[in-house]
């Protein structure tokens, strides 16, 4: 797989004509017609569907959506955790889908919805789940609630009236390194409490 140093040096000798060896473009070994055409390829101009918005970027196929969302979008509120699926906390709705975006190539999301934690509400207007997160100050540190208020949104929207351990089961993918799940708990459950009430 090419990474950006190889990206960029395979479009400097594409500029150029050729691809043949030209000391100036870096000591790397000099790039194959095919390196170019393959780059050609990857390369893509798509549109990606982000809260509701659509946004025309250009970038490699197999770039990471979490890059796109906070480089190029500028969506910082999905984070960088570990980069292997591990810790939840780059975790963005697609198609209403919990999903790491650390490993989700943006090629794969033509015609689907990504939803961020800043699509779910506004300042002025808070999702139930944010609103219950700040009632119960459920975040310490702050650097895994958006990747738990999604997986909560997501759980949500499929079990209306969740037990704490459903809960509990729900956010097990998602760390939380200040030991706050406690409070995480409590949050979801009032949450779920407000936006589907009991009818007895």
């Amino acid at each position: 797989m090419f990474n950006r140093a190889d990206c960029d040096l395979i479009e400097r000798q594409k500029a150029a004509g050729t691809g043949k060896p030209d000391v100036r473009l870096g000591v790397r070994p000099p790039f194959s017609a095919y390196d170019i055409e393959r780059l050609h390829h990857m390369s893509k101009a798509l549109t990606l569907t982000v809260n509701g918005q659509d946004h025309d970027i250009d970038v490699p196929l197999t770039t990471p959506l979490l890059d796109v969302l906070r480089n190029h979008l500028g969506l910082k509120g999905s984070r960088y955790g570990c980069g292997l699926e591990q810790c939840g906390a780059c975790m963005v709705l697609i198609d209403g889908m919990a999903t790491y975006s650390c490993s989700r190539e943006v090629g794969t999301l033509a015609g689907r919805a990504v939803t961020t934690v800043e699509g779910l509400g506004s300042a002025a207007a808070l999702h139930p789940l944010q609103q219950a997160f700040l009632d119960e100050q459920a975040g310490q540190c702050g650097y895994c609630l958006s990747g738990m208020l999604i997986a909560a949104k997501a759980f949500l929207d499929q079990n209306s009236q969740p037990t704490r351990s459903e809960v509990a089961a729900a956010l097990d993918a998602n760390l939380c390194r200040c030991g706050s799940h406690p409070r995480i708990l409590r949050a979801v459950l009032k949450a779920a409490a407000k936006m589907h009430p009991r009818v007895d």
